[in-house]
């Protein structure tokens, strides 16, 4: 039975008309911890990185594919500010999430439009697409263009750049 935070996700995604498949699991809090039950599951799995900018005044939500690893200095370049990873605290306050479930589908309590999104131009190869639902005890399956179509419509600035 989904939580609260976790039926908000599949209610927008209804609202989007965006098809999902659910996939129940333990609480995971790390991109190795989950892997352990993607077995089965289609697509390309995600690290996303919640980050901020030296100030704290800008916050980023970085999308990649589970595998890479960043390159902060790289990514500093094509974001135009150094960025180092943002607290609880403001994980909370601007997506309304906790550690371990760090999603793009945060962004749905982002209403200020906050949160800057950097998407890993490599996913756009990607048929299929898998995220935690606001919550580390499932990961939902997305086509690859209807995140687009989700993100979107959460009328966030996005960027697409390669990492």
């Amino acid at each position: 039975m989904p939580t609260e935070t976790e039926q908000n996700v599949y209610d927008t995604l209804d609202q989007l008309n965006i098809s999902y498949q659910r996939h129940e699991h333990p609480p995971v809090y790390t991109v190795d911890e989950a892997a352990k039950y993607w077995k089965g599951i289609p697509g390309v799995h995600c690290k996303n990185l919640f980050m901020k900018n030296q100030k704290g005044k800008t916050h980023y939500l970085v999308v990649m594919k589970d595998s890479k690893k960043v390159d902060f200095k790289g990514l500093a370049k094509v974001v135009g500010e150094k960025l180092s990873f943002a607290s609880e605290g403001r994980l909370e306050t601007y997506l309304g999430l906790k550690t371990g479930a760090v999603s793009p589908f945060g962004l749905i309590n982002d209403e200020q439009h906050e949160v800057k999104v950097v998407v890993d131009s490599d996913l756009k190869a990607a048929k299929k697409i898998n995220f935690h639902p606001n919550v580390n005890t499932a990961t939902v399956t997305i086509a690859y263009e209807d995140f687009e179509k989700f993100l979107d419509s959460c009328g966030n600035s996005v960027q697409y750049v390669r990492i």
